[in-house]
């Protein structure tokens, strides 16, 4: 047997059947658990795996699982499946047991596992097809861009939801920090938006009967109903584009607590979350809220 065979031995491969477009790429300020933010994003399915004919019945279920690989996440950059290699980690710290705390690896859902893999449930918006290509459009996920997803299987509400189950140390969701927002902060965010109205689709239905922020999430989740849109041009859209709602995002991002759980008594110790095209800076403020200091454009 040769030195490669020896080596690769232990190891089981699944084709990428597509990739994560997301407005978060950053792993900072990512939910840490599925569906505690109603971020929306795209599944783009590469070939041969978006055919259309692979999702016939699909839109007859409300949400999916979906199996994925933290692709940002490497315990040791020098290690690669052929190497020999190995850096495992038996225990970790959980933010939610306040980073100090040590439990086993797969007592938690620590991003730093052998297999590197996450299983989220995520709301199934839409099934679109564009360009004869499949893309999902979906909500909640807590994965950032670009993340390779591995497979895609229908969430069974009678068997999935286990209402007697236990959750350990996480019996409930975390509790959510106030957030608030400087005049200034809020009128760069703002600037921003109307910076970037001009390069709207017209899909933007100035008929609406709705709110202006109910109109632009309607939009934002049905932005590929535009049928002269490439995938690239509306996954840019999704990806780039500023709208009035994205502020409640941001706010819902935020009071999730992005930070290191031992960073977390810090007084005006500025962080920053990049959101779409914007670095969003916060800080935790004497009385204990979370204060949105600075939205800023960055190069893409």
């Amino acid at each position: 047997m040769s030195d490669d065979n020896i080596s690769l031995a232990g190891y089981h491969y699944a084709p990428m059947i597509g990739y994560h477009r997301a407005p978060l790429s950053q792993k900072f300020g990512a939910p840490r658990q599925p569906n505690l933010v109603a971020l929306t994003s795209i599944i783009e399915m590469i070939a041969p795996y978006d055919s259309p004919v692979a999702f016939a019945g699909l839109d007859a279920f409300s949400h999916i699982w979906i199996s994925w690989q933290f692709h940002h996440n490497y315990t040791n950059k020098d290690t690669h499946i052929g190497k020999g290699g190995t850096d495992f980690r038996a225990q970790v710290r959980p933010p939610r047991l306040g980073g100090n705390q040590k439990i086993g690896v797969f007592a938690s859902r620590s991003m730093y596992r052998p297999s590197a893999l996450g299983l989220s449930v995520v709301k199934l918006e839409s099934i679109e097809v564009v360009e004869g290509r499949v893309l999902l459009i979906i909500s909640g996920a807590d994965m950032i861009d670009g993340t390779p997803i591995i497979d895609i299987k229908p969430y069974v509400a009678y068997s999935d939801a286990l209402s007697n189950a236990k959750s350990g140390f996480a019996p409930t969701a975390p509790d959510l920090l106030e957030i608030i927002i400087t005049e200034s902060a809020y009128e760069q965010f703002m600037t921003l938006v109307d910076a970037g109205r001009c390069d709207k689709n017209d899909n933007d239905n100035d008929n609406d009967n709705g709110t202006e922020t109910e109109t632009e999430n309607k939009n934002n989740k049905k932005a590929i109903h535009a049928k002269n849109n490439s995938v690239a041009t509306l996954i840019q859209q999704m990806q780039e584009q500023l709208l009035i709602a994205d502020i409640e995002t941001i706010k819902a991002l935020i009071a999730q607590d992005p930070r290191p759980a031992y960073r977390r008594a810090e007084i005006n110790t500025p962080f920053v979350m990049r959101y779409k095209s914007v670095d969003v800076s916060f800080q935790l403020i004497e009385s204990g809220q979370l204060q949105i200091t600075a939205v800023v454009k960055v190069s893409l």
